[in-house]
């Protein structure tokens, strides 16, 4: 008696542990998905207490800026009239450090920062030095040939005095340092002496210069803390809610993040918006496929075909116009009225004509296309690759000597690409707390469900043999 007494007891037991299992593996199936989104929101808001805080704060991924030069090889064949000849010459790698100062919270569950970066040059990652020779178009005379095309001849004849005097060509041979970070210009002297304002730049020109050691502009964006809907959004830049450098509403809207963070649990529906200063827009991109990155899952963004298209192609870009070819988008009105175009590298995506038109262009989605892959759950970005071109409308101006007999054409100076992805300890702390320890507790509850549910057949188990008698023995009356 004992013995059945003891394993009655222990049956029972089983039991209730059984029951306990399933009652908090059910509670857990329930409840999780919840207590998952809350920590979640939690942890991606900004705010001091959040996780993702500190990295929002001082970006901890290695950026990295690549950028790649198009070496015109017979610049006074293209003056005489010939198809322009590029080589590419590059990567110039630069590692780009980021932090935020003058962090403000505001009443409105806002907060506003300036955001500093720094490049400094990896020759270990590059091919070439920054003392390499490169020739390409001198924007300052072809740039200003073009902005005073429709003036009177005097002016432009005034203008080519001015250029051969001052020993100004129409292509310049130039170090990969001064092109990126300046080189002192008379012209750029005289223009700020007698025309003041018309450049954001004093003493040396530079394509880069303007971003070193600078800020991207005052962003004010929404944190998430009272107001989950509009979290990262921007809600001004250096306190505008839209730009007027464009000729529509809608071009000029400042839409999406600040290209940080984005909002969490997205779909591939979700749209993936977010303010460029550099490009004085916003940007949207599509979703193509999910993936893995070191174990994360992540969904990939890309640029659609419409990103650069013209307003004839796709309608909501005639606010970007005046447009040529669809693939460049003329950026002019927020660069000093110089016919600067904006692209993908090679002019990849772009109508054929305008790789046609430059010998040694070679457009390819695998080189040239930007990605950007984003965990889904949390909306942070993995792994990222950003590439845009600069390019300069160029062509013969009459009454300015300098630009002889060059053909129209759309010549590209330079392609960069901007990426960065999670490492180290920032990728360990990541993945075991937003990755891992979410999918030990999805197994978890239902590994206690069905271990409960086994626990409690036991005592059903037991009390069914216990009823059936034993073989050989009569059952008692």
């Amino acid at each position: 008696m004992g013995c059945h007494a003891r394993a009655r007891g222990a049956a029972a037991a089983l039991g209730v542990l059984g029951l306990l299992c399933a009652v908090l593996g059910t509670v857990m199936i329930v409840m999780l998905p919840s207590l998952i989104k809350q920590q979640v929101l939690k942890n991606v808001r900004i705010d001091p207490s959040s996780l993702s805080f500190n990295m929002w704060k001082e970006i901890p991924v290695p950026f990295y800026l690549s950028v790649y030069f198009f070496n015109v090889l017979n610049p006074d064949g293209v003056l005489r009239g010939q198809k322009p000849q590029v080589e590419e010459r590059g990567p110039y790698v630069y590692r780009e450090f980021r932090h935020k100062s003058n962090i403000t919270f505001n009443n409105n569950d806002t907060v506003s920062f300036l955001e500093y970066r720094s490049y400094q040059f990896q020759p270990a990652k590059s091919r070439g030095s920054e003392s390499d020779y490169v020739v390409i178009p001198n924007i300052m005379v072809l740039g200003a040939a073009m902005m005073v095309e429709n003036r009177p001849m005097s002016l432009k004849l005034i203008m080519t005095m001015a250029f051969s005097t001052l020993g100004q060509r129409a292509f310049m041979n130039r170090t990969v340092a001064e092109i990126m970070w300046g080189y002192d210009d008379p012209l750029v002297n005289l223009i700020n002496k007698y025309f003041p304002g018309m450049f954001p730049f004093k003493g040396k020109f530079g394509l880069f210069a303007e971003l070193n050691n600078s800020d991207s502009g005052l962003f004010t964006v929404f944190t998430g803390v009272k107001n989950f809907s509009r979290i990262h959004l921007v809600d001004k830049w250096n306190g505008l809610s839209k730009v007027n450098f464009w000729h529509s509403d809608q071009c000029n809207m400042i839409n999406g993040t600040s290209g940080q963070m984005w909002a969490p649990f997205m779909t591939p529906e979700s749209p993936l918006e977010f303010y460029s200063p550099e490009a004085c827009r916003s940007m949207r991109l599509i979703y193509k496929e999910p993936g893995i990155f070191q174990g994360i899952p992540t969904y990939r963004f890309v640029a659609p075909k419409t990103l650069f298209a013209n307003g004839s192609d796709y309608p909501p870009n005639e606010g970007f116009c005046p447009c040529m070819e669809s693939g460049i988008q003329n950026v002019s009105t927020c660069r000093f009225s110089a016919p600067l175009f904006l692209s993908h590298p090679h002019f990849y995506n772009a109508d054929p004509v305008l790789a046609e038109a430059v010998t040694g262009l070679h457009p390819n989605p695998e080189e040239h296309s930007l990605f950007l892959d984003i965990h889904p759950v949390t909306g942070i970005p993995m792994n990222c690759s950003v590439k845009l071109q600069l390019n300069l409308y160029i062509k013969a101006v009459k009454g300015i000597g300098q630009t002889g007999s060059i053909e129209p054409v759309v010549l590209p100076l330079l392609w960069f690409g901007e990426s960065g992805a999670m490492e180290g300890e920032t990728l360990r702390t990541f993945y075991t707390q937003l990755v891992l320890m979410p999918k030990v507790l999805h197994y978890a509850q239902y590994v206690l469900l069905g271990l409960g549910c086994a626990l409690l057949l036991i005592p059903v188990v037991y009390h069914v043999r216990s009823q059936v008698p034993v073989a050989g023995r009569p059952a008692s009356r």
